[in-house]
């Protein structure tokens, strides 16, 4: 069979293909101009929720949806720096689970800022240091990151978008197992591998660190280390990968927010996400049935409850907050009256944001 013509075929698409990106990409920087002329945010969550709805709407295969939403992300990116060049805060070092969940939703024409850690990260935002940021907020094995939970108490910060990301772990180091002594990881990473690494290193140490690609760079100095990461951070690193996929569930998949100084507008129709923080304060400790009443105004409107966690406030005893996630945006009329009836009763209602979910 002659190959020549289909080549031809494919070069004559990828002309096209590139002429219409171009154009698409000038109407977007046409976009930026009247967005910075207005003072518009450059990245607008419920619209890129909308296109990527669009196009897997339209599409009819054989390109499968998750590699159509990837080449759309990329094209949206590179339209964003045309429109302004934006600075992405995350988790790091580099080729940390944090930075792969960032680089996912904003792909490579923006720039990213490794922060140590997540408290430093909310203030990179909240002075404008960065744009925005990306931040790991619960796994589907271990379950929520306390510290950013508790970030949210005091910070006026807002969720503009979620990301979910699979996980896997590798155990990277220098080996051989029977030589390594400790093993360096994030909590959560440690935690989510518990039951591998007490089968086949029972004799190591687990130590505590920052994050998964910082264990790998403590790992690649200290002899008889070992580091629980994405294989993304050996390769990065140059570091070994001793053993993959030492998950202890194959499905372990971490959420991620995407923090901003300014709330994302609704896509509607049951397509979004409200997370807001409450305390009953007193009221817990004088009725019994207090989180029910809680609950009842939400219940009451037809709004549907996906998520209810609690912390200590640390400001007394026994006083915690609700981290609370339900379906519909903060602009609905029925949240907004279910809002409002919360406060005459709840000391704090905090609104942490709206955002699309997850297609």
């Amino acid at each position: 069979m002659d190959l020549g013509p289909i080549r031809e075929n494919i070069d004559r698409i990828d002309r096209e293909l590139v002429s219409l990106l171009n154009e698409r990409l000038k109407l977007a920087a046409e976009i930026g101009k009247v967005k910075r002329s207005q003072g518009g945010q450059i990245y607008v969550a419920e619209r890129e929720d909308a296109v990527l709805r669009k196009v897997t709407g339209q599409n009819q295969g054989p390109i499968k949806q998750e590699a159509l939403k990837a080449i759309y992300r990329e094209i949206m990116s590179a339209a964003i720096a045309l429109e302004k060049p934006l600075l992405i805060a995350y988790l790091g070092p580099e080729a940390s689970n944090t930075h792969a969940a960032a680089m996912k939703k904003f792909g490579a024409s923006v720039d990213y800022h490794a922060m140590a850690g997540i408290g430093d990260i909310f203030t990179a935002v909240e002075k404008g240091e960065t744009d925005y940021a990306v931040i790991p907020i619960e796994n589907s094995t271990e379950g929520s990151v306390r510290e950013t939970l508790d970030s949210f108490v005091e910070s006026d910060l807002k969720i503009v978008a979620q990301i979910y990301a699979e996980i896997t772990h590798a155990l990277i180091g220098h080996g051989p197992l029977e030589q390594i002594t400790k093993v360096y990881s994030k909590d959560q990473a440690l935690a989510q591998c518990r039951h591998w690494l007490q089968r086949h290193l029972p004799h190591a140490q687990l130590i505590d660190a920052p994050s998964t690609s910082r264990a790998v760079q403590i790992a690649q100095a200290e002899p008889g280390a070992a580091a629980v990461a994405g294989e993304l951070a050996a390769q990065h690193y140059g570091v070994p990968v001793l053993v993959k996929n030492i998950q202890d569930k194959a499905d372990n998949t971490t959420r991620f927010f995407v923090l901003g100084r300014q709330a994302s507008g609704p896509v509607g129709g049951g397509k979004d996400i409200t997370s807001f923080l409450v305390s009953l304060g007193d009221e817990a400790a004088a009725h019994s049935g207090a989180l029910l009443k809680m609950l009842m105004p939400l219940a009451e409107r037809g709004i549907n409850l996906s998520k209810i966690e609690s912390r200590p406030s640390k400001k007394r005893p026994w006083d915690y907050y609700f981290f609370i996630d339900v379906t519909g945006h903060y602009e609905d009329a029925n949240m907004k009256a279910a809002l409002a009836e919360l406060r005459k009763f709840c000391p704090m209602v905090k609104w942490l944001g709206s955002y699309p979910a997850i297609s």
